[in-house]
């Protein structure tokens, strides 16, 4: 197959290339570089069935020829990462939103089957754990402009939902729930790669807030794994699923664990979400996602535990240090 990837210089992105180059698949990837590194693919550079572009997702003309010439689009491309969506609300939602629109309108012109890459922020401060996917979304204020990243996307499942009804496009939504292995950058707020890279160098980990709030931590493989079954799968279209992992962690104890295994000085320090981004910030205690339904459809079950995902990110960490 001829398959485009958007954001597909990014970590996740990055990871679905390898996976579907070594199925035999040819790949053409597009992507800014605004958030997606080209380190991540100059390693396929030399694969005859690899193309990249430069360009962006909001670039009608540009992404047309692309979409028209693959059998299928896996659409990655978005504003992700808490630092950068707070530090630029306007960018996040013009490009998730924008971004999005025009894949599933030239996917319905070409008539291309789709995958949209949503998130686990669309459930919001929701507290009926775990996340099932016809679970209400419980946003904070507007005034916050951290909930524009999950309004945005969650319009962006909105716009897939309707394109499925009114057209009949073929379209499969992925929330995704923390994802960490190699490749991924601290740069934006993601916290394991930020702990790494602290803990190997033996500076502060800074935990934001009480250190009390969880998440689940799905490892890369598992998820492009589920990803891509999905996509194989005729009665996952029309359909959103989560994808992840449902072991639970605080962020004081993801601390004391990294400090633990790169055998770090590394103290820990707490600042207020206020001295952490220099404004208030509305955040939500735990984020577990069911995955009842993704098993029930192509079987899934993540493999990775996280004291394995840790293990590998840190040796990537050291390596790529």
């Amino acid at each position: 197959m001829n398959i485009l990837i958007t954001g597909g210089a990014g970590f996740i992105g990055s990871h679905l290339c390898g996976k579907l180059l070594s199925a035999g698949h040819n790949v053409v990837v597009i992507d800014d570089l605004s958030t997606g590194c080209k380190d991540n693919i100059d390693q396929y550079g030399s694969n005859a069935r690899f193309t990249f572009h430069a360009g962006s997702v909001r670039d009608l003309y540009v992404l047309s020829p692309l979409v028209e010439q693959c059998d299928f689009v896996y659409h990655l491309a978005a504003a992700v990462g808490v630092q950068l969506i707070l530090d630029k609300p306007v960018h996040t939602i013009e490009t998730n939103i924008h971004g999005t629109e025009i894949i599933l309108q030239l996917a319905n012109q070409y008539k291309k089957k789709v995958l949209i890459a949503s998130t686990s922020e669309v459930y919001g401060k929701s507290d009926a754990i775990p996340f099932s996917e016809d679970s209400d979304m419980v946003l904070g204020a507007t005034r916050h402009s951290r909930w524009a990243y999950a309004c945005s996307k969650a319009i962006d499942e909105f716009l897939s939902f309707a394109y499925a009804e009114q057209y009949g496009l073929e379209v499969v939504i992925t929330r995704f729930f923390n994802v960490i292995g190699p490749r991924q950058t601290g740069q934006y707020g993601m916290v394991v790669p930020r702990f790494v890279a602290k803990a190997l160098k033996n500076e502060p980990l800074e935990i934001y807030g009480s250190g009390e709030q969880s998440r689940c931590f799905g490892y890369i493989d598992d998820v492009i794994d589920g990803i891509t079954a999905l996509t194989n799968c005729d009665d996952a279209y029309g359909k959103v699923f989560n994808v992840g992992a449902t072991s639970e962690i605080s962020m004081t104890e993801l601390a004391k664990k990294i400090i633990e295994m790169t055998g770090s000085q590394s103290e820990m320090r707490y600042l207020s979400y206020e001295e952490a981004y220099g404004k208030t910030f509305d955040d939500m205690l735990r984020r577990v996602p069911c995955l009842e339904k993704i098993s029930k459809t192509i079987g899934y079950a993540p493999q990775v535990t996280l004291d394995q995902a840790l293990i590998y990110v840190i040796k990537d960490m050291r390596e790529r240090m």
